[in-house]
């Protein structure tokens, strides 16, 4: 029987979680010594792909927050808008789960991604270009393209740079909050100089232009990966393993909270008192923080049996940062932003654990689908339960006394993700 005919035959008599893990898996080839046919090959080209590639993550995000207020007015849309427009990236990054490993499989691990920034490209010119539909479609286009780098990104690191997968990390995580960083401070000052908010936003497509050119140079020469061989068998479904389901609640809960403070955290600044301008370099400080976090706890945690002391000391620092929101917000908006953006670099070590987790590169596709698809999906109901929580309330104490409980649940996922264990 035909590699075709068998998969075919597993997807009818499957259950849901059986065929979503067979999609997962049927994507990612057997492991083999060298490299991989389909996948990228490591070096400096690669490793500056991976960074410019990085930059593009955020900027289509936090770019949005310190003119929210500019663009509600401009389009006369409302509250709930804003909270469908801040909602709409993690419930694009959930279904990037399931759709990354299938592109990856037909194209090839460099092809997919060089495809998924020109999504993200072509998604940050339309939603500039008409009214708030557009908008919310554009912005479901360029989160399209960034959730299934999302997906795709662990895969190249734990396959093109097997030695370094800690610092590999640390560099991609490092690049990823700089270019969120960016987005948020740079916006502001973009809108003065550009006439608008609508060519600010569009502006960040040169930067993705500039990515996806990147990518076709380093990915060039790789093609459609083959099929798994005909006799081996299929992997155990992680649907099934409880330390699967662990790290995916770990980078869910981390991921709650990072879109509801991209999304809202400006606002709740502006509401205590802070400035525009200032509330944007506040929430880019927050992401500038996590640079150097990045680029040094990574390596380091990675290197250990454990991360949990790592995970959970992050925490504590984020959840001080967030309680002095919840008592006093506008009593020193510095020093929360610090506390916050130590605390939210625990992104860096959410993304070290899906590699350390998993023995080959095959495991670590399906850890980190299974880990992004279902953990954004618990991470798309933040901004938007946020923002209707101080519509209900009229304040954002509730708002932030909630998010600080997750913080808290975060830690205790965290600290069991971070055991030396393997699903």
């Amino acid at each position: 029987m035909s590699a075709d005919s068998r998969d075919s035959a597993a997807v009818s008599t499957a259950t849901y979680s059986d065929r979503l893990e067979l999609e997962l898996e049927g994507s990612i080839e057997e492991e083999a010594p060298g490299r991989r046919p389909g996948v990228v090959a490591g070096g400096v080209l690669l490793a500056i792909a991976v960074v410019l590639t990085a930059m593009n993550l955020r900027p289509a995000i936090t770019s949005v927050g310190p003119l929210l207020a500019e663009m509600r007015g401009t389009l006369g849309a409302s509250a709930v808008w804003a909270s469908i427009l801040t909602t709409l990236p993690g419930l694009c990054f959930a279904g990037a789960g399931l759709a990354a490993p299938v592109l990856s499989r037909r194209l090839g691990i460099g092809p997919a991604i060089g495809l998924a920034l020109t999504v993200l490209t072509a998604g940050l010119v339309v939603r500039v270009l008409d009214g708030p539909y557009v908008v919310l479609g554009g912005t479901l286009v360029a989160t399209a393209g960034i959730a299934l780098v999302n997906v795709l990104i662990p895969v190249v690191i734990k396959d093109s740079f097997p030695a370094r997968v800690g610092l590999m990390t640390g560099v991609y995580t490092a690049a990823l909050q700089g270019g969120g960083a960016a987005g948020s401070a740079l916006s502001p000052p973009l809108e003065s100089a550009l006439g608008g908010w609508r060519a600010a936003l569009g502006s960040w497509g040169v930067l993705s232009a500039i990515a996806l050119v990147a990518w076709l140079l380093a990915s060039r020469g790789t093609g459609r990966p083959p099929r798994p061989a005909a006799g081996s068998a299929p992997a155990r479904s992680l649907m099934r393993s409880p330390l699967a389901w662990i790290v995916t609640i770990f980078f869910g809960l981390q991921s709650f909270i990072a879109y509801v403070v991209m999304g809202w955290l400006p606002q709740v600044f502006i509401d205590a008192g802070v400035s525009k301008a200032d509330a944007g370099l506040l929430l880019g400080l927050i992401s500038v923080i996590a640079v150097p976090i990045s680029l040094v706890i990574p390596p380091i945690a990675a290197r250990q049996k454990s991360q949990s002391p790592w995970i959970v000391g992050m925490g504590v620092f984020g959840a001080a940062g967030m309680l002095g929101l919840v008592i006093a917000p506008g009593f020193s908006p510095l020093l929360w932003s610090i506390l916050l953006g130590i605390g939210m670099s625990v992104f860096s070590l959410a993304l070290t654990v899906i590699a350390l987790r998993a023995r080959t590169g095959a495991e670590t596709a399906r850890l980190s689908g299974m880990a992004q698809g279902f953990g954004y999906l618990l991470a798309a109901v933040g901004p938007f339960v946020f923002g209707l929580l101080h519509d209900a309330t009229g304040s954002w104490t509730v708002s932030l006394i909630v998010l600080l409980a997750v913080m808290v649940t975060q830690m205790v996922f965290g600290a069991l993700s971070g055991r030396r264990r393997f699903v």
